[in-house]
């Protein structure tokens, strides 16, 4: 009999009950004071992160709290750990190289990951620890509620999206993320596509194409051109 293909991990199952629910922010400030919050809840009281060995620095997020993009990874790296900031080490150079070429700053999204610490060996994050640490990253969107979401990879992938298929599938295809009951926040459009360390691992011409067509949707989405005009411009 012929070997069969290992199945795809199971999407994580977040308990709704681990989700603070608060009325939307209104502005810039007070998603910045909400973010802050969120972040200081975490470090206290995450079942995931304050149980966890072998890294030396949680990595919360970063960017602005008002980004109509929120780019999500699946966790630190070891430059990453290092540092306590998301996407710094090769794979977050590549991610930046993305942004520009959207004709954006890193500085105008804001960039997260799934889980906040280091995996043991750096390992993809496992079903169990995206359920203990994933609803901090569903309130930090609740915080900044963007226009679009760029998952990057596939533990990013199945938490947005609930799904339970790989990223191959889903890669350049619109999903959509539905907030928990009772946020009051409507549902948001998710781009998955490759995570940048996968481009880096497969750094073909057919691989970048099909990620930079993935961000040219996100452009289009917001009504925006590559290199920073607006769409409804000549």
């Amino acid at each position: 009999m012929a070997p069969q293909p290992a199945a795809e991990p199971r999407a994580p199952r977040l308990d709704p009950s681990a989700i603070v629910l608060l009325p939307a922010p209104q502005d810039a400030d007070e998603k910045a004071a909400r973010l802050d919050e969120i972040r200081e809840r975490h470090a206290a009281t995450c079942p995931h992160c304050t149980r966890a060995r072998g890294h030396r620095n949680m990595v919360f997020g970063e960017g602005s709290p008002d980004a109509e993009i929120v780019f999500i990874g699946e966790a630190p790296g070891e430059t990453e750990d290092e540092l306590g900031r998301p996407f710094v080490g090769p794979a977050g150079q590549k991610l930046d190289e993305m942004i520009r070429a959207m004709g954006l700053r890193r500085e105008d999204t804001y960039i997260a990951n799934v889980l906040k610490t280091l995996p043991p060996d750096n390992r993809t994050p496992l079903p169990d620890e995206v359920e203990r640490c994933g609803p901090f990253l569903i309130e930090q969107l609740l915080a900044i509620r963007p226009k679009a979401i760029v998952a990057l990879g596939g533990p990013a992938t199945k938490l947005v999206t609930g799904t339970d298929q790989g990223i191959t599938r889903l890669r350049g295809t619109w999903q959509s993320w539905t907030p928990p009951a009772g946020s009051g926040c409507p549902a948001i459009p998710v781009m998955p596509t490759y995570h940048p360390s996968y481009v880096l691992r497969n750094y073909t011409p057919k691989v970048r194409g099909e990620v930079w067509g993935d961000l040219k949707r996100v452009l289009e989405l917001l009504g925006r051109r590559p290199g920073g005009a607006n769409a409804s411009e000549s």
